[in-house]
């Protein structure tokens, strides 16, 4: 009893150790924490000085001395953004361990075997930790949840990789700490669920990026003296090209590609896709964007002569959704068009709220899932420079609620200006006047 006591003090206190080395470590480099525990044990890591950076050729050794001979098991817990910061703030870093978001966490990293915690991970790619698990384990990825991982029957004679999504609370209605707490509820269901089959497992945490990168310049590079405050500077992501007979035909850039299936949502954009199977000519094009987690989307688009407007349209005809043998189709049939040689620009295209994507209601798996591509723009004709969009039709109106407002509102002040000034166009000067000099009027009594 002794023993197994401060055997858990002592990781207990590794755990917290490792929440203030998140105090300690800061730099410019944008970084994700990665944690790791496993059911039977793990090589051991050697301990780092506070603020080191663990970079990718170092995680990629510690990857192949730890999943180096025999099937492995791994679970993967992805969050679409995860910091050090998040775990200073939502976590019981200070002792009050009611009020903390990471309960499960903490008490898996307490009961585990072995557990290795890497406070700051060189970040550069979201698919970075992916594809090394790939690679040491010779696997695809299979995508599940709490729900399905219930009914799924585990190979324990093969490797595998089990990849669980997490949503961060940007773009949430619940609070960050919220958002935090159902991610660690589902991490605690996911741990009993491989406890209940006897399945031996490594778990990783990590994210897809930083929830917070602060952008630091080094002190020996600032100039001297007085400098007017500007704006650092940040890199835009390169759209989505495809070429075709060596000139670029298909366009595409999304700040965000977000799918979701059972309130779980997804980010696609943080991803590099094969285009493999698009295709382009005078009247079709059809974009294919295929991801290594098995989630494709085709975005089909046509153009033909209106004879009204006597120019040519393009519409984006319909977005489909394949993922595990599954297809899901949404119908761009509410203002997704715009002449040929113009792009299509709109800062939400959605199939829940304000629809520009009309679920198919043909397809039954259709209901099962969500898309929510923002600040969206799209060609797919007309392109006569292969690295720019054309000019832009935006999905906005020209009258917008404010222009309303603004007009009923002018409307509503002339009215009242015009009322009055009529109101003193009809004054009438008096034609009569008391005489002032006349008799005055007296007025008899009567007692």
């Amino acid at each position: 009893m002794a023993g197994s006591r401060s055997s858990s003090q002592v990781r207990l206190m590794a755990f917290i150790g490792f929440l203030f080395a998140l105090f300690a470590t800061g730099s410019s480099t944008a970084q994700v924490p990665l944690l790791i525990w496993s059911s039977d044990g793990l090589p051991p890591l050697a301990s780092s000085s506070a603020g080191h950076i663990t970079s990718k050729d170092q995680l990629t050794a510690y990857l192949t001395s730890a999943f180096g001979s025999g099937p492995h098991t791994v679970l993967l817990f992805l969050q679409d953004k995860l910091s050090k910061d998040d775990f200073t703030v939502y976590g019981g870093a200070f002792g009050n361990k009611q009020d903390s978001a990471f309960q499960n966490l903490e008490a898996a990293l307490q009961s585990s075997s072995s557990s290795v915690t890497l406070p700051a991970l060189e970040w550069s790619s979201s698919t970075a930790i992916l594809s090394l698990l790939q690679e040491k384990l010779g696997v695809s990825p299979l995508l599940v949840d709490a729900d399905t991982l219930s009914h799924l029957s585990i190979n324990t004679s093969a490797s595998n990789l089990l990849l669980i999504n997490l949503p961060y609370c940007t773009g949430s209605q619940k609070s960050c700490k919220e958002v935090l707490h159902d991610n660690d509820e589902t991490i605690g269901k996911v741990l009993n669920m491989m406890k209940a089959k006897n399945v031996p497992y490594t778990a990783i945490y990590t994210g897809l990026q930083p929830s917070r990168v602060i952008s630091e310049t080094s002190v020996s590079n600032q100039p001297v003296g007085r400098s007017l405050l500007q704006a650092a500077e940040t890199t835009v992501k390169p759209p989505i090209m495809f070429n075709m007979s060596g000139s670029t035909c298909i366009m595409l850039w999304a700040q965000n590609l977000s799918i979701s299936t059972n309130n779980t949502w997804v980010d696609l954009a943080t991803q590099t896709p094969s285009l493999s199977g698009s295709m382009c000519n005078t009247s079709n094009s059809l974009l294919i964007l295929s991801y290594s987690s098995g989630i494709t989307l085709r975005f089909a688009m046509s153009q033909r002569l209106y004879p009204v407007s006597a120019r040519n349209w393009f519409t984006l005809d319909s977005v489909e959704l394949q993922f595990g043998g599954q297809t899901a189709s949404f119908i761009g049939s509410r203002g997704i068009y715009a002449p040929a040689e113009y792009s299509f620009h709109c800062q939400s295209v959605n199939s829940f709220q304000d629809a520009l994507l009309v679920p198919n209601n043909t397809n039954q798996n259709t209901t099962q899932w969500r898309l929510n591509f923002v600040d969206f723009q799209i060609q797919g004709f007309g392109l006569s420079n292969g690295t720019n969009f054309s000019y832009a039709s935006d999905c906005a109106g020209f009258f917008t609620p404010g222009i309303w407002m603004g007009l009923l509102t002018s409307l509503l002040m002339l009215y009242i200006f015009v009322y009055g000034l009529h109101m003193i166009m009809q004054l009438n000067t008096m034609d009569r006047f008391d005489d002032p000099k006349g008799p005055s009027i007296s007025v008899p009594q009567t007692e």
